[in-house]
């Protein structure tokens, strides 16, 4: 009886000991926003990406919402670091000759001038973007040590995904697969493309236009004349690709009937849109009708689809885990409620770009994709 009673007033000291426990946790060092296992995540790390995230917003958020888009960085900070902590425990992390290359990848679109004038827009420094890359580099490396690696679907998963799902393999009509380099007459502050280059009225548009015809007639690669050249932002970092066009999504009938007189790898003229000029290259031409399971192809589609599906679901459940087993401190979350909602000091606006290939913080996809769907083409506007 007297040891029960013991037991009884032990448990019932518990939450004071707890509450007495979180009150001399709950002064955080000055600047440290959130921890993990003792390791701070900064409100200058915070601010850096809440800025890039700002980037291109016309108008600057409500308070409420500024509050709201901060904390939802700050947690991709603390999945970050909880991820870091992982790699390093694993012996995963990055090695300085990993980053180099990681460094020069993401340098190589630009000019020298280019890429500081957006280092310095984004607010970052080339120290940051290492430290960043090296974050970016080190999880990846844990994902496809962790999870990657041990993806990998059964030729009985394909055939059951491509028995449930014969009718995205159905192909109602001849559809297109199309890469693009466009000009336009007018400077543009979100031109990306690796020389800066960008014509600023409808003579330089033109010449500009007739220049990488003859280029792309002398044997130059269309890929590498959209990223030093192409006008798009969108497209250019890709080589122009947009993707497979179904030809009813083809408004314009003088494009429908130019495409259908081209074989697969011919390139068009100088074309006049409303927004200035385009070149096409006529990538893939597929035919209406059922793609059988047989198609190397298809199966590598749906195999692609089945790995991304496995690993988003496996990293979402490897974070969870992993966070369950590290010590989280979220500061900056206890001060918005204690201070109601209501933070005035954080006044943050958004600066002119981001700088480029900086990666946020390693985000863990949640959502399901599904098979590839054609994409609307893209000019720049």
């Amino acid at each position: 009886m007297f040891r029960s009673r013991r037991i009884i007033v032990i448990l019932s000291l518990a939450p004071i000991l707890l509450f007495a426990s979180c009150n001399r946790a709950g002064a955080p060092a000055e600047g440290v926003w959130a921890t993990v296992n003792d390791q701070p995540v900064t409100r200058a790390d915070t601010e850096k990406y809440y800025r890039a995230r700002l980037t291109g917003q016309a108008a600057p958020p409500s308070q409420e919402e500024a509050l709201s888009l901060m904390l939802s960085v700050l947690d991709e900070l603390i999945n970050n670091e909880v991820l870091i902590q992982r790699a390093r425990q694993t012996g995963v992390e990055a090695t300085d000759g990993e980053v180099e290359d990681k460094f020069t990848e993401t340098k190589s679109p630009f000019t020298e001038d280019a890429f500081q004038r957006q280092l310095k827009d984004g607010g970052m420094t080339v120290d940051d973007l290492r430290r960043s890359l090296r974050q970016q580099v080190s999880v990846q490396k844990l994902i496809n040590r962790e999870i990657v690696s041990k993806i990998s679907p059964t030729d009985q998963d394909v055939t059951n995904f491509y028995n449930d799902n014969r009718a995205q393999f159905n192909v109602a009509e001849t559809t297109y697969r199309l890469a693009q380099i466009v000009v336009t007459p007018a400077k543009d502050l979100q031109v990306r493309n690796r020389k800066n280059d960008d014509a600023a009225s409808d003579l330089e548009a033109r010449r500009k236009g007739a220049a990488l015809v003859q280029q792309l007639r002398d044997g130059a690669d269309f890929g590498m004349v959209a990223m030093d050249y192409s006008e798009d932002p969108t497209s250019s970092v890709s080589g122009g690709d947009l993707g497979f066009w179904p030809e009813s999504q083809i408004a314009d009938a003088n494009m429908r009937r130019m495409l259908a007189s081209m074989t697969p790898g011919q390139t068009s003229d100088v074309i006049r849109l409303p927004s200035g000029y385009t070149i096409l290259r006529l990538v893939a031409k597929e035919a209406p009708g059922q793609r059988q399971l047989a198609d190397p192809q298809i199966q590598q589609t749906i195999r692609d689809t089945l790995r991304g599906r496995k690993e988003q679901l496996m990293r979402a459940a490897y974070l969870l885990s992993a966070r369950d087993q590290s010590r989280i401190v979220n500061y900056l979350a206890r001060q918005v409620l204690e201070s109601a909602g209501k933070l005035p000091e954080i006044k943050i606006e958004p600066p002119a770009a981001a700088a480029p290939g900086v990666p946020p913080a390693i985000p863990v996809p949640t959502s399901t994709p599904a098979v590839p769907a054609a994409p609307a083409p893209a000019t720049k506007q």
